[in-house]
């Protein structure tokens, strides 16, 4: 199984986690967690689940989700911005440029059929548009850079200028090639995009998706490589997307439409990092294995803040077919257990971003919008993962334990011939 995992299945899906493209959509993404918590932050203030806050507030409440609109509703537009300088940079090109060519072709290709731009796709609506536009225009600005067509300045110049003027002619052809697919045949680009990922969105909004991608990223922590970060370059765009619209739907009052938003791994899968492992660090708190015990004790801090990696490392996780079975498994009982109290209306489904390291508990309760349910089954979680990894640990302490009776004898023995 080992060798399989490392022959077959993890080159391709490293391969893919490092692919250029994927690693600057992944880095721009994260330019809008920020402006996203940010807004999460007014928008929790404005609907604290107090009694007769709302009243209290009264006009305020309306003022305060004001923001909300100005950073949800602007993550497609800051996410080409990103995207686009993290790839202009991995090519050595103007990171300024880029975005800045890259904002005005995002601006062109969200024209309605009046020829006036569209402001709400500026959010969740046009991220996928943003995306691909991005990348399209720091590749056609690479491609004028690498052939040296642009116009060239005499020496003396200031660099600012010369920069202007070697964009200038990538800049004319990507909005010229915009224009003529937006405005002269009237393509819309925003539509199609969204069209053509449709497929891995809605299995994405599923429960069996939800599935795939979590016992994916376990399979990879079982190698030791950061799973989330592999395959958040093609996700990130689609659980975004998700956590936005849940968002509006919160603030108008509407049935919230998505399970699988962005937080929900963190927050209803992940109880102490990757493979919900608080409950094993628990159970090596109060191991008999002294060297069990140090790392439950190393890892109880870090892993309230959702980092695992003193865990998967050290006990190891890592290519250890007994614990593997376990690191596959609790997340995704876990995940099951809560999209089906989120799909049946037991406990309330993500609504707001909270930054991933919140502790268990508070997480849950201020990312649905202070719903008790789902907080008290973030404490479940816990108590799940301690009964799915305890008798796996146990197995694993035991030969442990005889390690350390094997050591002390060994030393007792060097003690007594030095005496």
């Amino acid at each position: 199984m080992n060798d399989f995992l490392e022959n077959s299945v993890v080159p391709v899906l490293v391969k893919i986690g490092n692919n250029v493209v994927l690693v600057a959509v992944r880095n721009g993404i994260a330019f809008t967690l920020p402006f996203i918590i940010a807004g999460s932050i007014f928008l929790i203030i404005a609907n604290l689940p107090i009694p007769g806050w709302s009243e209290w507030l009264g006009d305020y409440a309306t003022l305060l989700s004001i923001p909300v609109q100005a950073t949800f509703g602007a993550i497609g537009l800051i996410a080409a911005i990103g995207i686009s300088y993290h790839l202009a940079k991995h090519y050595a090109l103007d990171g300024l440029s880029c975005a800045c060519i890259t904002v005005a072709v995002f601006l062109l290709s969200q024209l309605d059929d009046h020829h006036k731009i569209n402001v709400d796709n500026f959010g969740a609506a046009g991220l996928f548009s943003a995306i691909i536009l991005s990348v399209l225009t720091v590749y056609i600005v690479r491609f004028f850079i690498v052939h040296k067509l642009y116009i060239k300045m005499p020496e003396g110049v200031p660099p600012a200028v010369l920069q202007s003027f070697v964009s200038l002619a990538p800049a004319c052809v990507c909005l010229g090639l915009i224009w003529l697919v937006r405005v002269v045949l009237n393509f819309d680009i925003n539509a199609f995009f969204t069209l053509i990922l449709s497929p891995l969105v809605r299995g994405l909004d599923t429960l069996p998706g939800m599935l795939v991608l979590v016992g994916l990223i376990s399979l990879l922590w079982c190698c030791g490589i950061h799973g989330t970060n592999v395959l958040s370059g093609i996700t990130s765009p689609i659980f975004l997307t998700f956590i936005a619209e849940n968002t509006q739907a919160y603030l108008s009052h509407q049935p919230i439409p998505h399970i699988n938003a962005e937080g929900f791994y963190t927050i209803f899968i992940c109880s102490g990092g990757s493979g919900a492992t608080m409950g094993l660090v628990l159970a090596m708190l109060w191991s008999k294995s002294r060297y069990y015990k140090s790392i439950g004790r190393v890892s109880f801090g870090p892993a309230l803040f959702c980092i695992n990696e003193p865990v998967i490392f050290g006990v190891p996780m890592v290519f250890n077919p007994l614990m593997m079975i376990p690191l596959i498994a609790t997340p995704m009982v876990i995940c099951t257990c809560s999209w089906l109290l989120m799909s049946f209306g037991i406990i309330g489904k993500p609504v707001l971003q909270v930054p991933w390291t919140m502790p268990p508990i508070l997480n849950a309760y201020f990312a649905t919008g202070g719903n008790i349910p789902a907080a008290i089954w973030s404490g479940c979680m816990v108590i799940i993962s301690a009964v799915m990894y305890f008798p796996f640990f146990k197995m694993l302490e035991k030969k442990q334990l005889l390690q350390e009776r094997v050591e002390m004898q060994m030393q007792e023995t060097q003690l007594r011939e030095h005496a």
